[in-house]
């Protein structure tokens, strides 16, 4: 879609359906209707996940890569599901083929295309991190509250059982005073990425519309589709990567808000040729009233801490416990507190993420979401924060009042800068 249309297609929404809530409110007597955007990756395993439910069909799917665009709608033919295609969100919202819509394209192109689903009245299931910038992350979560539509984030974490139970525990005072939350994730499959020289588009991918409010560069491999991530223009590395998932427990453990400050190191080390420009290294620390959460990670390193390659750890005056994705102990210390031994997951947690957001919309309950827009939007501010004091290379404290820092230097960073005729949207 060209600018004018783009322009035309918006403005048509705008006027039309800016807020609806009739589609929004109504009780789903009949299966509920999914459009992908972005359907490679996690957007697929999305809608996998959400199409093993029996109330839920896929009506439609959107994406820029014609190649990975077919390649999908054929395997939906294979399982009898037949699906409307589209290049650009706008024309399938307008179409109204779709109740709900998973967002899984790019960290850079979510806050628009989210605000475009809220106005036209749709429900959402958006990845994380849900924004690309702290002002992203305020626009997406003032435009879910100016609506009725039930919007999830794909923090899957948080409906799985046994993170749950080693939050209760955690609240439980077992531990003891914890005065210290550590979170990681060392991601040793990942090498670094070789520089590679620009070529032309591939063939029937639109780049254009792949870059949308991103600045205009030459197509180079190295930064498209997963490799997007390690690139500042499109998202924020490992810190909103998985910092988004292992930081919210470690907020919701020690029932945090924003911090006071914020300090972070690190760099490129690993590879000092990298084409990377994201941090494969970094330790960030977050000082509240009374206890300190710590960050770390790095790429092509496998061994964390704990013995584990991810995880969160509660460090307490009478014992630490540990949680990531394999299950949750309690270590004593001193002898201070029982152990626990390895209490293992035993169920699908995205599964039960698409159980509870089909469930919340079936009952117009956005109170039911065990990850709505408040808690996508926290973690991704605070992983923002993160990168924000790395990059502008000092320790960094944070006005709570007027959500911005006390450092006009690092506003620079609170808000990305939009191109190509976008702009970040108005709500």
């Amino acid at each position: 879609m060209n600018r004018k249309n783009f322009l035309k297609s918006s403005a048509l929404l705008a006027a039309t359906t800016l807020y609806s809530t009739s589609q929004a409110s109504l009780f789903f007597n009949k299966k509920i209707r999914v459009g992908l955007i972005g359907v490679k990756g996690m957007g697929w395993s999305n809608l996998l996940s959400i199409l093993k439910l029996s109330d839920v069909e896929c009506t439609a799917l959107c994406d820029v890569d014609e190649n990975i665009l077919q390649k999908r709608k054929a395997e939906l033919a294979d399982k009898n599901i037949q699906v409307k295609t589209y290049h650009n969100h706008e024309t399938m919202l307008g179409d109204n083929v779709v109740d709900a819509v998973i967002i899984a394209t790019p960290d850079h192109w979510h806050c628009l295309q989210f605000v475009d689903a809220i106005k036209a009245g749709k429900h959402i299931y958006v990845e994380k991190p849900i924004g690309n910038s702290i002002v992203e992350c305020q626009t997406m979560l003032a435009a879910a509250h100016k609506s009725n539509c039930i919007v999830q984030v794909g923090q899957w974490q948080r409906s799985q059982q046994h993170f749950r139970d080693a939050i209760d525990y955690v609240h439980s005072g077992k531990l003891g005073k914890v005065r210290l939350a550590k979170a990681w994730s060392y991601v040793g499959w990942k090498d670094s990425i070789l520089k590679r020289p620009d070529s032309s588009v591939p063939r029937g991918v639109d780049y254009e519309r792949w870059l949308g409010p991103a600045p205009k560069r030459n197509f180079n491999i190295n930064r498209f589709h997963f490799e997007f991530r390690w690139f500042w223009d499109y998202a924020g590395g490992l810190m909103t990567d998985w910092g988004v998932h292992l930081l919210d427990f470690a907020l919701l453990g020690m029932k945090a808000d924003f911090p006071k400050s914020i300090v972070a190191s690190g760099g490129i080390y690993a590879d000092p040729n990298t084409a990377s420009e994201t941090p494969d290294t970094l330790t960030a620390m977050y000082e509240f009233d009374d206890f300190n959460i710590q960050w770390e990670h790095t790429l092509g390193i496998s061994s964390g801490l704990y013995g584990r390659d991810h995880g969160v750890a509660f460090i307490g005056n009478n014992g630490t416990l540990v949680v990531n994705r394999g299950g949750w102990e309690v270590i004593p210390d001193q002898k201070r507190v029982e152990a626990v031994p390895l209490q293992t997951p035993k169920e699908n947690g995205l599964d039960k993420h698409m159980e509870n957001f089909v469930q919340a919309i079936k009952n117009k309950d956005k109170s039911l979401l065990n990850a709505s827009i408040d808690v996508g939007s926290h973690v991704a501010i605070v992983s923002q924060m993160g990168n924000i004091a790395y990059r502008a290379g000092k320790k960094l404290y944070w006005d709570k009042a007027n959500s911005q820092f006390t450092d006009n230097a690092a506003n620079e960073y609170l808000a990305s800068t939009y191109h190509n005729g976008y702009s970040i949207p108005k709500v």
